[in-house]
């Protein structure tokens, strides 16, 4: 097997959403990222929204679709884990977070096993993202 390290970039992991606007509003004012760019697909009835913390030139994003014409919530599933964010002070963190109305339902503390301080996050459908300490990892 050859190294393939040169030739693949982690691009972005895509999540589909019910409410485009309240979770664009979730990414950008309670996680800090930045709306990167918006689409509309009329002909295929859907809109895409790439979020992150820099440009998609370099940086790894989130993409958030919205099929328009979803009537009900979609279900996570049990294949799909989380998305993860490395944060300093995350116990000011989850604070602030929870002052702004987040849901966290895994609050900040030592992982099981380990030392590194973890905490999760729901967004807005209800996809995990794991807060990690970066001033706790070892």
């Amino acid at each position: 097997m050859t190294d393939a390290s040169g030739q693949f970039r982690m691009m972005h992991t895509m999540i589909r959403v019910f409410d485009l606007d309240t979770s664009v509003k979730f990414y950008t004012e309670l996680l800090g990222m930045k709306l990167l760019r918006k689409e509309e697909f009329p002909g295929g009835r859907f809109t895409l929204a790439f979020v992150g913390y820099g440009p998609e030139e370099d940086s790894t994003v989130v993409e958030l679709t919205y099929n328009w014409d979803q009537a009900t919530p979609y279900e996570i599933g049990t294949g799909f884990g989380h998305l993860a964010l490395g944060v300093n002070d995350i116990y000011a963190v989850c604070g602030a977070l929870e002052k702004q109305g987040a849901r966290i339902p895994r609050p900040p503390g030592p992982m099981k096993h380990g030392t590194t301080h973890i905490a999760f996050v729901e967004d807005p459908d209800g996809y995990k993202i794991e807060l990690i300490g970066l001033d706790t990892m070892k």
